[in-house]
């Protein structure tokens, strides 16, 4: 079959989905099913099934098929918005109860001037010195900190991941990730034309001979991966694990984009202590001070500066002047480290909470986290579980977000902690045990 009616085929089907003949959830036939029926070769069906993954009409499972998923994308779609729902369990923004009192304190006076006309002047990638003064003494930890004259600032952190990518990848090149990773950068390679090529993990993270494989077969020109409260599984890679993957990376000449948004939860160093030349690390302050205050971060190696630079400009990403007066006052008065000495104690405290109410189900995470990673039971479908939490107006995530390759998604969610109050929290979660005891069936019988 050409190219043309195997897409064609493709077409009936998203035809079928959008007339509601195939319904949101509904099981598609095995492959091989569904050659007999249409008549072709199994390997058609394959490339029919690639296809519908692609365009986001249908979502994969591991060992328990293809699904579809009723949600009809242009082009490559990026993870939805916060939706104003009762109890959002899907975005991590974590909003203390004393936090804006600290960041009004912070700020006062910056209406004024001379300070308003400082503010409101245009920056730079690199901002001032005094930005990067500030910022290199804000993010260092015990065994690390940033030479200031390597930062590089970017609106917010995916624009950091961006000028990253950008500057170390070409277009068609290849950028191994974690099988299960950040989901906005799999729609930032896709913009920049850049393939990711999933990495193998464990329960320490990505394994170093899966780093080696990916190279030796597509010639990899950088890796991303967090390597601290990793999203979406929460683990910190142990010093063994650090220490073997940075003598992979070195000896293959690999760049690495180290993220560590989620870092401010732990005390482990970056990467970058154990390999400043090769590792490219990404910062924002939109987690540990608010979602609505943002500034992305880069500490680039001295001989890519010039390059992540020229990829701020070009991207449009340089971030604007009043970002730049805010960041300066709370990271240099102490009110960003506060913020995260208090998020550190509630992410605990959150852990906690959800470790209590999900007594006897499996669990991955990380006791200092924001998030966990929940398997469901087999009697229910990843997809199916975020839309019946939906019914009870709780948004959480499905594990094909974070899936790099279609149809290798784990049937498990991830849970974020950090947005609702704690009692709306308790709810919630209180709410989605008692599902994981119903049957899929049973629970839409009540409704």
């Amino acid at each position: 079959m050409s190219k043309a009616e195997y897409l064609s085929l493709a077409d009936v089907i998203a035809g079928d989905i959008a007339e509601g003949k195939l319904k949101p959830g509904q099981r598609l036939p095995p492959q091989r099913t569904f050659a007999y029926e249409r008549k072709i070769a199994v390997s058609t069906a394959s490339r029919v099934y690639s296809e519908l993954l692609r365009r986001g009409l249908a979502v994969g499972e591991v060992g328990r098929g293809t699904f579809i998923s009723g949600e009809a994308r242009s082009g490559l779609a990026a993870p939805s918005e916060p939706r104003g729902i009762r109890i959002d369990l899907e975005f991590n923004n974590p909003i203390l109860p004393e936090q804006n009192a600290l960041i009004a304190k912070s700020l006062g006076g910056l209406a004024e001037m001379p300070a308003l006309d400082t503010a409101l002047r245009q920056a730079t990638s690199i901002g001032t010195r005094t930005a990067r003064n500030i910022a290199a003494a804000h993010m260092s930890k015990a065994g690390w900190s940033p030479n200031p004259e390597q930062l590089v600032f970017t609106g917010k952190g995916r624009q950091s991941i961006a000028s990253a990518l950008a500057a170390v990848v070409p277009t068609g090149g290849r950028c191994g990730v974690e099988a299960l990773t950040y989901p906005f950068v799999k729609g930032i390679a896709a913009r920049l034309g850049i393939l990711l090529v999933p990495l193998a993990m464990d329960e320490h993270g990505i394994l170093p001979d899966s780093v080696q494989k990916a190279h030796h077969e597509a010639h990899l020109s950088a890796i991303y991966i967090q390597p601290a409260i990793q999203n979406p599984l929460g683990m910190t890679m142990p010093s063994a694990r650090r220490n073997e993957l940075v003598r992979v990376v070195q000896q293959l000449g690999l760049p690495v984009i180290e993220d560590i948004v989620y870092a401010f939860l732990d005390d482990e160093p970056p990467l970058a202590a154990l390999a400043p030349d090769t590792c490219i690390v990404v910062d924002s302050l939109s987690k540990k001070v608010g979602p609505g205050l943002t500034l992305g971060i880069v500490v680039t190696p001295s001989r890519l500066r010039e390059s992540v630079m020229a990829s701020v400009r070009s991207g449009g990403w340089t971030a604007s002047g009043f970002a730049f007066a805010a960041a300066e006052r709370l990271m240099g008065d102490g009110t960003a480290a506060e913020l995260t000495r208090l998020k550190r104690a509630d992410a605990v405290a959150r852990q906690k909470l959800a470790a209590e109410v999900f007594s006897g189900f499996q669990v991955q995470t990380n006791p200092k986290s924001y998030h966990l990673w929940l398997t469901l039971p087999p009697h229910w479908r990843s997809q199916s579980f975020v839309v019946a939490a939906a019914r009870r107006d709780i948004a959480l995530t499905p594990s094909t977000t974070f899936a790099v390759t279609a149809g290798h998604a784990p049937n498990a969610v991830r849970i974020a902690l950090g947005g609702p109050t704690t009692e709306h929290l308790h709810v919630g979660l209180r709410t989605l045990a008692s599902m994981m005891d119903a049957r899929e069936e049973d629970f839409y019988s009540t409704e």
